[in-house]
């Protein structure tokens, strides 16, 4: 069996566009995928929005972390926070050891922030 002009040129053609919809689809997902900073930023947000407030102690301010330990139906959870992206929302002089609030998943309490883009627990 031979092919003739029009078979080659309609398999080069099909295989262009298998080509290019792959490439398309490609994009599309590389494009609907979100960072890692996307993630913890919509975390925020939700928690800030959605979450239970509490109080808690912070503990200790080192670098771009705050450590802070709170309560919850009588655990208490130690979390750190990295506030590298929320550095704005920060004090110039934050005190160590102190009374901040926290707000927390209430189905999953470890969940849980001090600083969002929105929120702050931190008191002046």
């Amino acid at each position: 069996m031979t092919y003739g002009p029009a078979e080659y040129v309609s398999l080069a053609l099909a295989a262009l566009l298998v080509g290019v919809a792959a490439a398309l689809a490609w994009r599309a997902w590389k494009a609907g995928r979100i960072t890692p900073e996307e993630r913890e930023c919509r975390r925020r947000a939700d928690l800030a929005a959605f979450g239970k407030m509490g109080d808690a102690t912070l503990v200790e301010y080192r670098g771009n972390n705050l450590f802070y330990s709170y309560l919850v139906r009588g655990v208490e959870y130690t979390a750190c926070q990295d506030v590298a992206s929320l550095l704005d929302r920060m004090p110039t002089s934050l005190t160590i050891a102190g009374a901040v609030s926290v707000k927390y998943d209430a189905r999953n309490p470890a969940n849980s922030i001090v600083v969002a883009e929105r929120w702050s627990g931190l008191r002046k």
